[in-house]
């Protein structure tokens, strides 16, 4: 049975009052329920951890902490709760940060106001709710190629888990340490894959990660170095 959006309980968090007010008017507007909501990290911490919201919309900008390390907290702190990234960047770089801190979707904010109603209904429902270059993981699981292979790609199985690794936010020594393998080995599987996928950056290799399945969004600490 599909939930009801006055059902679905959000929590904001953005320093601009403005944008809070805005938000607030538009989504109470259409029967979604604003729980509270708050300006930094510390008031976003200890807000939530009472309120239980079901879906967290996370500025990511924040003066006393980036949002990815504040959504690393919120998952720990209020695991069943989805965020939501609401921010003025639109830049792979900050959508590829967000993601591996947990959140499950990522809407801008020159975007028009109905896509952040969307973002929160589509996380709500356990989707993930990404730009078109940053497609459902899940979906494209489903779309045939197998979750664990991407179709015609012709990667190995180490390629793969090195490939997942790197999008986990590892180094080439912490794919290393994590699999076994001596650094140089990493560093060729790494070049390899990335031949073989005409993707010669970290932020390209994730997204691809992500489009395919090969990753969850959960965060998993870097081997140091």
């Amino acid at each position: 049975m599909r939930v009801k959006d006055n059902k679905i309980r959000v929590f904001m968090v953005d320093d601009h009052p403005s944008v809070r007010e805005g938000m607030r008017s538009y989504l109470t507007g259409r029967g979604i329920a604003v729980v509270g909501e708050a300006s930094d990290a510390p008031e976003a911490l200890r807000k939530v951890k009472k309120l239980a919201p079901d879906v967290i919309v996370l500025d990511v900008n924040l003066p006393s902490m980036d949002g990815w390390d504040l959504a690393r907290r919120l998952r720990r702190l209020v695991p069943k709760s989805r965020i939501l990234a609401f921010s003025i960047h639109s830049s792979e770089e900050y959508m590829v940060k967000m993601a591996r801190s947990g959140a499950r979707g990522y809407v801008t904010k020159d975007q028009p106001t109905a896509e952040l109603l969307a973002g929160i209904r589509h996380v709500f429902r356990d989707g993930l709710h990404f730009p078109a270059g940053m497609t459902d993981p899940a979906r494209a699981g489903a779309g045939g190629a197998s979750a664990g292979r991407p179709r015609n790609a012709g990667l190995t199985g180490r390629e793969l888990g090195v490939l997942t690794l790197l999008a986990e936010g590892f180094s080439n020594k912490g794919v290393a340490a994590r699999l076994g393998i001596g650094v140089r080995t990493a560093e060729t599987h790494r070049e390899h894959l990335s031949h073989k996928l005409n993707i010669m950056t970290v932020a390209g290799l994730t997204k691809y990660a992500l489009r395919h399945g090969l990753t969850s969004l959960a965060v998993r600490p870097p081997a140091k170095g």
